[in-house]
């Protein structure tokens, strides 16, 4: 029987053309290429590598503030997302309960809190109330990325278990001289989803980070530009690759 020929280039790039097609079309797609643009350019500002005189620096500036503004209209009725999110889960107990509360109620009272921000940002809402606005919606973002934290962690306990089971069960199967070959594929899956639920808490975390900063308003010792421009960037790369891969 004759062996199946390797896809050539052209085949590839399209197949990944097809793919950046599909991540494209997803709201959160454009959305975190937005934001690595934006702390990208805050990054730039905030290492002083241009000086304030340079013709470039107003530039980035502008362009920063604009993609702030973009990144909002995005989340238009985003918040129904977590509302869905919270309907359709299954607790174990009340305090899984309580924590999908904080995670899923936290993030969709912030997406739907931002929605007026957008509206004061583009000159609808009168600005005067922008600043309480932004308040609130950080303390939301926070409350619901503790609880995402904490849910996070409890399903990666579960991971590292099933991983123990599964690394015992491939032993036995070992010693018996059984073939393993299906819990090898097992492990190596349940591998790659360690992975990714460590990454979203890493990722949860940056983005914690700069909702603190954001609630004290830029100040204190840990809310220097660079470092939350840093953190900005962090999650954003990491959102990028979590969309890219389910796409």
């Amino acid at each position: 029987m004759a062996s199946k020929a390797p896809p050539s280039s052209t085949e590839k790039q399209r197949d990944f053309f097809n793919h950046l097609e599909a991540y494209l079309a997803k709201r959160d797609g454009v959305d975190k290429l937005l934001k690595i643009s934006r702390y990208t350019t805050k990054i730039i500002l905030s290492s002083s590598a241009l000086s304030e005189s340079h013709p470039l620096t107003h530039r980035l500036k502008s362009f920063e503030s604009s993609v702030g503004v973009s990144r909002k209209a995005f989340r238009l009725g985003k918040f129904v997302q977590d509302l869905n999110a919270l309907r359709n889960s299954h607790f174990e107990s009340n305090q899984e309960l309580l924590l999908a509360l904080l995670a899923y109620g936290g993030e969709g009272f912030y997406y739907f809190v931002e929605q007026f921000i957008w509206l004061a940002k583009s000159g609808l809402i009168d600005k005067r109330h922008s600043s309480l606005l932004q308040k609130i919606s950080a303390w939301a973002e926070l409350i619901g990325y503790i609880g995402s934290i904490s849910l996070k962690l409890r399903d990666l306990n579960r991971i590292l278990e099933d991983e123990a089971c599964l690394k015992a069960s491939t032993e036995i199967a070992a010693t018996r001289g059984n073939g393993h070959r299906e819990e090898e594929e097992k492990m190596k899956k349940l591998r790659a989803k360690m992975l990714m639920k460590k990454l979203s808490i890493v990722q949860d975390f940056a983005d914690g980070f700069m909702a603190v900063a954001d609630i004290h308003d830029g100040h204190g010792r840990f809310s220097g530009p660079l470092l939350i421009s840093c953190a900005g960037l962090l999650s954003a790369l990491i959102s990028t690759h979590k969309n890219w891969i389910s796409c």
